[in-house]
């Protein structure tokens, strides 16, 4: 097995090692996401809509799905397969940009996924605003070569056309929804109406000769609808669809209750994740409740909840009445990379740092962070710190032992210490929090398309699960871009989740 990030700076991608076969992957012409287009901008208006006039998306979902019940999809919407007791399963969040980043998770996606049963898509399935004709650079067309059903649960940006090209994708085709009667003038809902974003006309003329490049039996996969469930072996799989705030409606948290009582063992996937940043965001229910509570109760037997929305990977083993949940971000699949050296010393549900993971290491973030601004500032004798550096004030600022296994204690000069304060390293409170620049969504809306994020290390990654009657291993796989990376995906973190 080849070295990770946690063993040499190497494994994380650093230095100049031989670029990855991905690009051959890769349309000829890529669109690259700008969000400092504003017509980008006023595209992906949708979610401010909603927070600020009232959210539609609980009912357009339930019309959704009465829909496709109406159509003859099962009223429990449970997928039940045929999967032995023994099986594997991939999962992969936040994939569709489209550019470097995704692709470069390819071709270690297939190698390590080609004797798995099928994939699930966790989250943000197209970027920027989830069109029809955007699924085949996106979609179908890196990942052709999987040869298993791919579902999917959307995130919010497959939630800024009203689902309808996800809906025609993963749900057998299902047709535009009927329009709904204008609301009363004067209203909010009416001034949202007004404003809402909605498809091309002529969008998804390019989708049939998509839908080609994965046209054989075994990749096909027809879906109940945005949240399902799937019986795979000795466990049940549950995908709940977040939409556009991160809540789920009264419908589905009902479905979710009623669901949740099988008593097989159970594994959530959800487009926003319950554990985050070290912080818990439990996901409210409309008209009460929440889903953690759900995930909680011991009669549910949930062993693992994963979520996408947050591009990194992170666990947090949360020990509930004696039991442990393995609670994960796993939002790496393809999006700009989010800061993990922003994330402060853990202490959140009784996990210490020391049961935290994540991926990329701390240091390895602030590196990546520092480049990044370095570049785009036009400061990088300033702004750039090496791996190395950057690991040892992470170290000092949360006050862990450094990381990486062969790594050793390198000197830290002031310049690095206002630079990783400058970039929120630890979030601790210093003299220059006020003058922080942005390195989460922010810098990913204004940023990213102009700075050096198309060109490895990447740090993206997928997880693979080994399901057997006792037990479930989980690993996370990175995809640096870089070519020894993709030949032997290294395992990041792994755990071993028991089933009984």
């Amino acid at each position: 097995m080849s070295d990770s990030s946690r063993d040499t700076a190497e494994g994380a991608g650093w230095g100049a090692p031989e670029l990855g076969t991905y690009k051959r992957l890769m349309p000829t012409k890529v669109e690259k996401i700008s969000w400092l287009n504003p017509k980008m901008l006023w595209a992906a208006r949708n979610g401010v809509l909603a927070s600020w006039f009232g959210d539609p998306t609980g009912r357009t979902r339930s019309r959704w799905v009465a829909q496709r019940t109406a159509a003859g999809s099962p009223a429990d919407k449970v997928i039940r397969r045929d999967d032995p007791d023994r099986f594997s399963f991939l999962v992969i969040g936040d994939t569709g940009e489209g550019d470097d980043p995704q692709y470069a998770v390819v071709p270690g996606f297939l190698r390590t996924g080609q004797d798995t049963r099928f994939a699930v898509l966790a989250s943000d399935v197209i970027y920027p605003v989830g069109s029809a004709d955007d699924y085949g650079p996106k979609f179908f067309r890196p990942y052709q070569d999987y040869q298993a059903p791919i579902y999917a649960i959307p995130g919010n940006h497959d939630w800024y056309e009203d689902l309808g090209a996800f809906m025609r994708v993963f749900c057998d085709d299902a047709p535009p929804l009927a329009p709904e009667p204008a609301p009363r003038p004067l209203s909010r809902a009416r001034l949202r109406s007004l404003l809402w974003h909605r498809p091309r006309k002529n969008d998804g003329q390019r989708l049939a000769d998509a839908r080609e490049l994965r046209s054989a039996e075994v990749q096909q996969a027809v879906q109940p609808g945005p949240y399902w469930a799937i019986d795979a072996g000795p466990v049940r799989i549950i995908g709940i669809d977040t939409g556009l705030l991160g809540t789920i409606d009264a419908e589905q948290g009902a479905w979710l209750r009623e669901v949740s009582k099988d008593p097989r063992p159970k594994i959530l996937i959800t487009g926003s994740p319950l554990y985050v940043d070290g912080e818990h965001h439990p996901c409210t229910i409309e008209g009460g409740g929440t889903v953690d509570e759900i995930v909680r109760d011991p009669a549910h037997r949930y062993v693992a909840a994963i979520g996408g929305d947050i591009h990194n990977y992170q666990r947090y083993p949360v020990q509930v009445d004696g039991r442990t949940i393995q609670y994960v971000v796993a939002g790496g699949g393809g999006a700009f990379m989010h800061a993990t050296h922003t994330i402060p010393r853990v202490d959140v549900a009784n996990v210490a740092e020391k049961e935290f993971r994540c991926y990329p290491l701390r240091g390895d973030s602030l590196a990546f962070y520092s480049k990044l601004y370095g570049r785009r500032l036009h400061l990088r004798r300033f702004f750039t710190v090496t791996e190395a550096q950057a690991a040892a004030v992470v170290a000092e600022r949360l006050g862990i032992p450094l990381t990486r296994a062969q790594q050793t204690t390198t000197r830290i000069t002031w310049r690095i210490r206002l630079v990783a304060s400058l970039l929120g390293a630890g979030r601790r409170p210093d003299r220059t929090a006020r003058f922080r620049l942005p390195v989460r969504k922010i810098y990913t809306q204004l940023f990213s398309p102009s700075s050096a994020t198309y060109s490895p290390p990447f740090f993206k990654c997928f997880l693979r699960l080994d399901v057997t009657p006792e037990a479930v291993r989980l690993r996370c796989h990175a995809a640096t871009g870089n070519r020894a990376q993709e030949v032997d995906p290294p395992v990041e973190d792994e755990v071993t989740i028991p089933l009984h």
